[in-house]
C-alpha cells in the first residue's frame, strides 16, 4: 500500500497512519452495515417502529398505523424502507402481514433503545 502523506506537521508517525488505514479497511464490512442500520433508525417513525416492534416482538401495519396515529399506507412505507433493509422480517396469519425484528441484523438496536430509556428517565 502506498501511503501519499498530507499532513503539514513536522513528523507523521507513518505506522500508526498505515495501521489505521489498515483497521478501516479490515473493517469496511461493519461500516456499511451500520450505516445501512443508522440511516433507516435516522427516521424519527422508522425509529418508534422498530422500537415498537422491540417491546411488543410482532405487530401488523394496522396496529402502528393507530400507536403511531398515521395512515396505513404511509405506515406500509416506513415498513418497506425497512424490510428492504433486511432489517424485520414478516410472516402472514390469514390476510394479515405481522412484523418482527430480524435479530441477526438488529444487536446494535439493542444499545439505541437503552439509550432511550435512560434519556427518558432522566428528562
Amino acid at each position: 500500500m502506498k501511503l501519499e502523506i498530507t499532513c503539514t506537521r513536522a513528523e507523521a508517525n507513518h505506522k500508526q497512519l498505515l495501521n489505521c488505514m489498515e483497521k478501516l479497511h479490515k473493517m469496511e464490512g461493519s461500516f456499511q452495515k451500520l450505516t445501512k442500520l443508522l440511516s433507516i433508525a435516522g427516521n424519527d417513525v422508522r425509529l418508534k417502529i422498530l422500537y415498537l416492534l422491540e417491546e411488543e416482538g410482532e405487530l401488523c401495519p394496522c396496529d402502528l398505523a393507530d400507536i403511531l396515529k398515521m395512515s396505513v399506507p404511509a405506515v406500509s412505507q416506513h415498513i418497506r424502507k425497512i424490510k428492504d433493509a433486511g432489517i424485520i422480517t414478516s410472516r402472514r396469519d390469514g390476510q394479515t402481514l405481522y412484523y418482527s425484528l430480524n435479530r441477526d441484523e438488529t444487536e446494535i438496536f439493542n444499545s439505541i433503545f437503552k439509550s432511550i430509556e435512560l434519556i427518558r428517565k432522566t428528562a
